[in-house]
């Protein structure tokens, strides 16, 4: 659920009484206060943003925000995320374009803070695009260790790996897979995720047009497919391991009645934990729905209704797998040559001044033609299923001179010695639109002709080239540079 790209107006939400009269009505005996319901529906959705850890702290883009004239609130429950205005557009802000900070929904950021994550986890994020969650996922492990991050759609795992980059995310490895599939060679995981694929009701604040053209049967048809994503949670996970089970829609279909399901179909050998998530207002599981009559333990789920948080609406359960259950054998991990790139690094060390072991704290290798990937140095990825990318693109050796990569100057710019170029806001602004602009003489003074990583406010931006001719070329991708307007 990115919330980026979903700017609604007040006018286009539904009215209380287009509430009442459309499918939702079905839903009118589970809402404690169905009039706060239908009113929270029409409400625009305030957008929720969380610090990119590696960067900066809330505070300090608290202060960024501050500066900007906008007044952030923090998000009780999540102390390193703050809400702004519903009509503010993050993904077209300087701070964000370059990876200080995330555009994700609230409710969304919650089902990462449930599953009790510590570095030397192996965590598997199966339906894992647009990236938000795994991203959450890769900071909490410090960025270290391995996360698989999966998806079926190919052009899904582009916008997933689109923001892992941006993000400089190092302990990733995208797959593209049916992950209801997922081979039993990839191994077993200490913690999965499952953000399950659903009917997405509680986004209705962000896509009204799903009140129009949303099919209520929709949830049965999907009931099977999330039945047998969860059932290969269970298999995939280890004995002593959680799986959280999360989706955006209120259908009981595709929430209780499938964990209900699962529970039976494995009985004896997963439980339902009770779930705590400390300053948000949430309901319990279901327990009766349309005649059928729900194990009491159905309770210990969790349901977030818009009005309660004012969010969208969300569930969320917790699954423990019984820990005397038989381990599988650890899977096979995949071959990556390693050993072919000392000139590459060599010259990024000599070049930037940093320091002689700077290597040692990660894992390098040649994934494409067009150059070098990085990874945490622990990574260690199943050799199936076949990686679609494992952590970030970080120097292309396949141009004259080389040069690192966009998400790999955001990485090494802040440890760099030489060639680093601070610029002034309306530089700023000039590089993140690609131009050519021209340098003080204090800039000139300061850096040879050449390759500099370029920053604001000590905050890397990227790379930029020096003419001799006295101009400074930006290289910010356009793919990125499409969505930032340079606002201060």
């Amino acid at each position: 659920m990115n919330q980026r790209t979903a700017r609604v107006s007040a006018a286009s939400l539904p009215t209380p009484d287009q509430i009442a009269d459309s499918w939702l009505a079905r839903y009118r005996d589970l809402v404690d206060d169905w009039d706060a319901f239908a009113e929270a529906l029409g409400r625009p959705l305030p957008v929720a943003l969380w610090a990119n850890p590696a960067r900066i702290s809330v505070a300090a883009l608290n202060e960024l925000l501050v500066e900007q004239g906008l007044s952030p609130q923090p998000i009780q429950g999540l102390p390193n995320a703050l809400n702004l205005p519903p009509e503010f557009r993050a993904g077209q802000q300087w701070w964000y374009c370059v990876g200080l900070a995330h555009a994700q929904e609230a409710v969304s950021q919650l089902p990462v803070t449930l599953m009790d994550l510590e570095p030397g986890q192996r965590v598997l994020d199966m339906c894992a695009a647009p990236g938000g969650k795994t991203a959450q996922i890769a900071f909490a492990l410090d960025n270290r260790g391995t996360v698989v991050a999966n998806d079926i759609s190919y052009g899904r795992i582009k916008a997933l790996q689109g923001n892992l980059d941006r993000l400089g995310v190092l302990n990733v490895t995208t797959t593209q897979s049916d992950a209801s599939n997922w081979p039993t060679a990839g191994g077993q995981f200490d913690r999965i995720l499952l953000d399950a694929p659903c009917s997405s009701e509680g986004t209705i604040r962000r896509n009204p047009s799903l009140l129009q053209r949303h099919d209520p049967a929709g949830s049965e048809r999907l009931g099977p497919r999330q039945r047998a994503l969860l059932r290969k949670a269970v298999q995939r996970c280890r004995p002593g391991g959680l799986i959280l089970y999360s989706t955006c829609t209120f259908a009981p279909e595709e929430n209780e009645l499938v964990v209900a399901d699962i529970l039976a179909e494995f009985d004896g050998k997963i439980r339902l934990r009770t779930i705590d998530i400390p300053g948000f207002d949430t309901a319990p599981g279901v327990t009766e729905w349309l005649g059928r009559t729900l194990p009491p333990e159905l309770a210990r789920c969790r349901r977030l209704w818009p009005h309660r948080n004012d969010t969208g609406g969300f569930f969320i359960a917790l699954l423990e797998k019984d820990a005397g259950l038989p381990a599988e054998p650890e899977p096979e991990l995949a071959t990556l040559a390693e050993s072919e790139h000392d000139e590459w690094l060599d010259g990024l060390l000599s070049k930037y001044g940093l320091p002689d072991d700077y290597w040692s704290r990660y894992r390098i290798n040649r994934q494409t033609k067009r150059g070098l990937h990085l990874m945490a140095a622990d990574h260690a990825p199943p050799a199936v299923p076949p990686a679609e990318g494992r952590g970030i693109f970080f120097h292309r050796t396949n141009v004259r001179p080389p040069k690192p990569t966009t998400s790999g100057a955001l990485l090494i710019g802040p440890d760099v010695t030489r060639f680093r170029l601070d610029l002034s806001r309306e530089q700023r602004d000039a590089y993140l639109r690609r131009e050519i602009f021209t340098p003080t003489p204090e800039q000139l003074a300061a850096n040879p002709p050449g390759q500099v990583i370029a920053s604001y406010r000590g905050h890397v931006l990227g790379i930029a080239i020096l003419h001799r001719s006295g101009v400074i070329e930006s290289q910010f991708p356009s793919r990125w540079s499409g969505r930032a307007s340079g606002t201060d």
